[in-house]
């Protein structure tokens, strides 16, 4: 009986340090992203002391200051915190759901699938960005919808639905060149400029829904994370748990495209920010508890320090799927090495 306590015990007492890190680590990310936001508000070709930045904010109208302020720092802000936080969130679910650090909305063409979509609208409908918005996130949902079904089989299978991805991206990003080399010469240049992943020319307009998209459907993913933490134990595992598996893995899916499609319409394909954002949040927490909202944050933080790193660090300014490609290239590198030498390739 003394032994069966104190097993309880030691259990308990692990559960409680793997939360303290978890508020911990959490915290420090929080604090990062918020010393990372006001940067992006006081830094500029005009660097503003912060009582001019809260006078601006609150609406006090200030020669000068109030449209590089509210009009387009702000907007730029809100963008590349949302963003971040929607590719991170995702990038982690699917890498979660599917036991795989490869399976992400980028490897798997469903970033992909999006930017068909968005540039068909740009350079041949000539729409308006609220099109644009919502057919990025058609093409997203259509595309995985495809993949699930073609990995499926007899059974779901996770390297079938991974292989399958990757076809798609390649199949996807051929059709995306193929839109741009047939395109007008006016509109090449503001295709590129999105497929960068870019926040320049950010708008409040533009970021209002992504944030509430965001908003909305984050919280759905935080009740889910217990769901997600046992199918990351298997297919045969989670249904002895009582997990509704395929419906479960439908709803993950489906609110983490939506997610990752609205950031894509939003910003452009930002690279390797959902590829990155999961295993460093597992790195920071560890891998026991349900790491939605930390990868949310990594991800924004990513995205905020790539862009003030393409902005300031150069003599030119650089978008910032730039940086975060240069970032990412070496970490999928030195993933597939890894994962070759453990046969897992």
């Amino acid at each position: 009986m003394r032994k069966q306590t104190g097993e309880v015990n030691f259990i308990m007492e692990g559960m409680r340090q793997r939360r303290r890190r978890w508020l911990f680590v959490t915290s420090i990310l929080v604090i990062i992203a918020i010393g990372l936001c006001c940067a992006m508000l006081l830094l500029g070709n005009t660097i503003y002391p912060v009582n001019v930045v809260m006078r601006s904010l609150m609406g006090e109208e200030i020669t000068g200051a109030n449209f590089a302020i509210n009009t387009i720092r702000l907007p730029r802000m809100i963008t590349g915190v949302f963003a971040g936080f929607a590719f991170g969130v995702a990038g982690y679910i699917f890498q979660t759901m599917l036991r795989n650090p490869l399976a992400n909305p980028n490897i798997l063409g469903i970033t992909s699938g999006s930017s068909v979509a968005a540039v068909f609208c740009i350079v041949v409908l000539h729409t308006s960005n609220t099109v644009v918005s919502i057919a990025a996130i058609l093409g997203g949902l259509v595309t995985v919808i495809v993949m699930y079904f073609l990995s499926r089989g007899r059974s779901f299978s996770i390297g079938r639905l991974i292989i399958i991805g990757i076809g798609m991206q390649a199949m996807l990003d051929a059709v995306i060149s193929y839109l741009i080399l047939k395109s007008a010469q006016q509109d090449i240049a503001a295709a590129l400029r999105w497929l960068s992943g870019s926040l320049n020319g950010s708008k409040m307009t533009e970021a209002i829904p992504l944030v509430m998209l965001v908003i909305i459907f984050t919280p759905i993913l935080l009740v889910l994370g217990k769901q997600l933490s046992m199918l990351e134990l298997g297919e045969q595992m989670a249904t002895s748990l009582g997990v509704a598996t395929d419906k479960m893995r439908v709803t993950l899916i489906i609110s983490s495209v939506i997610l990752i499609a609205i950031a894509t319409a939003t910003t452009g394909p930002i690279a390797f920010v959902s590829f990155l954002a999961g295993p460093i949040a597992n790195r920071l927490v560890g891998v026991s508890a349900s790491n939605i909202l930390p990868a949310g944050l990594v991800g924004a933080i990513l995205v905020l320090f790539a862009d003030l790193i393409g902005q300031f660090a150069f003599e030119y300014r650089f978008p910032v799927g730039v940086i975060t490609g240069i970032l990412g290239a070496p970490y999928l590198i030195y993933l597939i090495i890894r994962m070759n030498r453990k046969g897992e390739l």
